[in-house]
């Protein structure tokens, strides 16, 4: 799937079409952004590129970026070489250098994933309108967006970590995504980077390929441990601090966070985490990964000493022999495990324990966190609104066959939905149920785990219910992204706009970026947000009117298996 590059235009705004790059013979030196700004405020001229602009030096070569409305971009930076052909399976490599300048204007690939029917629920696509790239097994790119560069300042760095769980999604797939507004309110270094996902970056053929295979169940994780050691080489160049530097991801992002705490090669590389609707207690067991690779040798018709023939396919055929391979071992041998068997693995080594469960790794012991989920992850009348006025005995009904974001809820289901009404008795039945499939079990179970160690934890729960869709919608899975990034008149088909949800992501940002130079929130624009203890479940609700809260949901939370 291709990119609508006038959409790219109009993102970063116009004046961008019929500009070509110079070669790498031309002098660097920097257009300053008081030239910019001086162009911008006699012409309304907003963005800014050409011979001697926005020029950046890395350990591979020099970058050209551009500027728009102050802000210096640059985007898709290789941080990784390709990971095609002999390289798959394989840790991540160092690109190779550049002698030319390097054009540092357009998103990295998308990593390999299907998008087949991606676009079949209309308005799911009107809300979220997902934004690929070229997807390409050459995908190893980072974005950065900085108020300034070699400037010898030292500004606090924040690295998005996409969602999609482990098999799908981009660095910029949402317009929420762009860095460029938080990095001009709080004169921050935002990056953002795209990694190995699905079968190319989870199949564990150490079992079977032995030492030179040995990282293959987690080179998707060890991709972002990769940017993460690029922006310690490199940050400095843009204006960042590498000594400070926040990690921060939703869903899938989120889930990655947590591993990142529990992997030795990751430590001293991020200071502050961030898990956003993603709370990875657990990672997939080896044993279930490694016979899951056991079933696609074997339908590859291959033996252990050909495991290198599967660096040769095509990607897709790769894919599809993956699909059948599970499929298979779920018929014969059971479950594949998390991810249908490509996620993270606990290998003893890249990552030596699940990361929260049942105790949080001490790599993690001075990492400040913060952990934020949605009031509604899962609302089942978004797009159904016959659902919406549904009655409490309907909602125990339909419990029984829906799963959200939580664990199953099991047999005892109907009176999980009695002890959520009965905690909060002003919600409608629809959103009593989403309530339940949306539950925050999981949060507090690492939230209870990581406020044992030396590092605070800070916990959120997200409920400002968007207009759109006659308030269907709800503050749903995702919602709370563009609000902590300043990004709320840019996710209009989230938020829709304006100053309501203007106000709570002024707040909401600027917390973030407190909590990104000190690893405490408070003094950003939110109320008085304690730290989180077991005792009392300290939680900042966002809303329009911010308050904290103990443990609003404990009682209802006591009736989930």
């Amino acid at each position: 799937m291709k990119t609508d590059r006038r959409k790219f235009i109009r993102t970063v705004g116009t004046g961008t079409a019929g500009l070509t790059l110079a070669s790498a013979s031309l002098s660097v030196t920097s257009c300053t952004s008081s030239a910019a700004k001086k162009k911008e405020e006699e012409d309304g001229q907003v963005i800014f590129i050409g011979d001697n602009i926005a020029i950046a030096e890395t350990a591979n070569g020099k970058v050209r970026g551009f500027i728009h409305k102050d802000i210096y971009n640059f985007l898709g930076i290789p941080y990784g070489a390709g990971t095609e052909g002999k390289n798959r399976f394989m840790p991540p490599r160092k690109p190779e250098p550049w002698t030319d300048i390097y054009p540092a204007v357009y998103w990295p690939n998308a990593a390999p994933q299907i998008l087949d029917n991606f676009y079949a629920n209309r308005y799911l696509a009107f809300t979220d309108y997902w934004h690929y790239d070229d997807v390409s097994e050459n995908c190893l790119g980072i974005n950065v967006w900085t108020p300034g560069y070699n400037d010898g300042a030292k500004r606090p760095v924040i690295l998005w970590i996409h969602g999609g769980g482990f098999t799908s999604g981009n660095s910029i797939e949402h317009p929420e995504y762009h860095g460029e507004n938080l990095s001009r309110k709080e004169n921050v270094v935002f990056c953002s980077l795209n990694h190995r996902l699905g079968p190319l970056g989870f199949s564990d053929f150490g079992g079977i390929g032995g030492e030179l295979y040995a990282a293959s169940g987690n080179v998707g994780m060890l991709d972002i441990v990769a940017a993460l050691e690029w922006i310690r080489d490199n940050i400095s160049n843009f204006g960042g601090d590498p000594g400070n530097v926040t990690i921060i991801g939703q869903s899938g992002g989120g889930a990655k966070v947590c591993i990142l705490t529990a992997m030795p090669s990751a430590k001293g590389l991020f200071h502050k985490a961030v898990a956003l609707s993603g709370s990875s207690l657990r990672s997939g067991e080896k044993s279930n990964s490694e016979k899951l690779a056991a079933y696609i040798l074997k339908e590859a018709g291959l033996n252990a000493s050909q495991l290198d023939k599967l660096q040769e396919m095509p990607w897709r055929d790769y894919y599809a022999l993956t699909r059948r391979a599970s499929a298979k071992m779920r018929e014969e041998g059971g479950a594949t495990g998390m991810m249908g068997g490509f996620s993270p693995v606990v290998d003893g080594k890249i990552l030596p324990q699940h990361p929260f469960s049942p105790t949080a790794s001490d790599l993690a012991s001075d990492i400040p966190m913060i952990v934020c989920t949605t009031f509604y992850e899962r609302s089942p009348s978004s797009f159904d609104s016959s659902l919406e006025d549904i009655t409490l005995d309907k909602a125990k009904e339909l419990v029984k066959t829906m799963r959200g974001f939580g664990p199953g809820l099991g047999e005892n289901s109907p009176a999980i939905i009695d002890a959520y009404a009965k905690s909060f008795p002003d919600r409608k039945p629809i959103e009593i149920l989403a309530m339940v499939l949306s539950n925050r079990k999981n949060a507090i179970e690492l939230c209870n785990v990581k406020s044992l160690q030396e590092a605070p934890v800070f916990l959120a729960w997200f409920g400002w219910n968007t207009p759109l869709f006659d308030g269907r919608l709800r503050a749903f899975h995702t919602m709370d992204i563009a609000f902590w990034f300043y990004n709320t008149d840019v996710q209009i088909s989230h938020t829709g706009g304006g100053a309501r949800p203007r106000k709570l992501a002024s707040a909401m940002s600027g917390s973030l970026a407190q909590f990104m130079r000190t690893g405490n929130p408070n003094g950003g624009g939110l109320p008085e947000w304690p730290e989180y203890t077991s005792e009392k479940g300290e939680t900042m609700i966002l809303d329009d009117v911010s308050e904290v809260q103990n443990d609003p949901d404990r009682e209802a939370r006591k009736s989930l298996p």
